[in-house]
Parts: structure tokens; sequence; C-alpha cells
């Protein structure tokens, strides 16, 4: 179980890295700032955070069934990567209950 919790503790602080990336660094450069030099140096931002995610979805997955977690807290998890610091708040919670 513990390989299973640092490979889910790792993927939701990339995952929450990468978010915060996109939603405070790529994203305002290129709505609001309108630098389009400046965006196209940030375009790996949004690639990486595309594979990132799913990992991080497998990862859930897999902590949650070893842990027997149920179907809400699984669902939890999962959705955590989709908002920028709930995947760092998930982690800590996991890594206060479980480890």
């Amino acid at each position: 179980m513990s390989g299973t919790i640092k490979r889910y503790r790792v993927m939701a602080v990339f995952s929450g890295i990468m978010s915060l990336l996109l939603w405070f660094v790529e994203l305002p450069v290129k709505h609001l700032l309108h630098n389009d030099s400046l965006a196209s140096s940030l375009t790996w931002i949004p690639i990486v955070h595309g594979y990132t995610y799913p990992l991080y979805v497998l990862a859930a997955i897999n902590f949650g069934l070893k842990a027997h977690l149920s179907l809400k807290n699984l669902l939890f998890f999962i959705l955590a990567g989709t908002l920028p610091v709930a995947s760092l708040i998930a982690e800590r919670r996991v890594a206060r209950r479980y480890s």
C-alpha cells in the first residue's frame, strides 16, 4: 500500500502544480496580457497538464480501490485534480490519514 500512496501523492502534487501553472500563469498571459510571444513560450503547460491529469486519475483510482474508499470519497479524490489547489489538499489528507 505504501507504493500506492507514494504514487498518488506524487501525482497529486504534480497535478496541483500543473493546474496552478495553467490557471495562474498560462491562461492570464494568453487571455489578459495578449502577449503572443510570451504565450507561445508557455504552450508546454497545457500539454503537460493534459497528460498529467489522466495519470492522476489512474493513481487516484488505484489508491481508492486499495484503500477501500467509498464511491463518494473516490469521486472526491478524482475530481480534486480539476481544481488548482484541491489535489494538494487531498494529498495532505491522504498523508495525514494513511501514512
